[in-house]
C-alpha cells in the first residue's frame, strides 16, 4: 500500500486557516486528506504534486515544510 505524505504547514492558528490551506492544496489538484491545526500536519496522498502545493500554500499565506 502506498503511504500518505506528510507536510508541515506553520501559519495556522484558527479554523479559517485549515480552510484556507485545504482550499488551497485542493487548487493544486490534490484534495488533502487531513488538515490538523494543532499539529500543523496536512497529510497528502501518494503521488500528489508537492510542488504545487506547496507553492498553492505558499501564495494563501502559510510557511510549508516537508516532514
Amino acid at each position: 500500500m502506498a503511504e500518505e505524505l506528510i507536510l508541515r504547514v506553520t501559519g495556522m492558528d484558527c479554523d479559517g486557516c485549515v480552510k484556507a490551506v485545504t482550499r488551497a492544496a485542493t487548487g493544486a489538484g490534490t484534495a488533502p486528506i487531513s488538515v490538523d491545526l494543532e499539529s500543523g500536519e496536512m497529510r497528502l496522498p501518494a503521488g500528489a504534486d508537492v510542488a504545487a502545493i506547496t507553492r498553492a500554500i505558499q501564495r494563501a499565506g502559510f510557511g510549508v515544510a516537508a516532514s
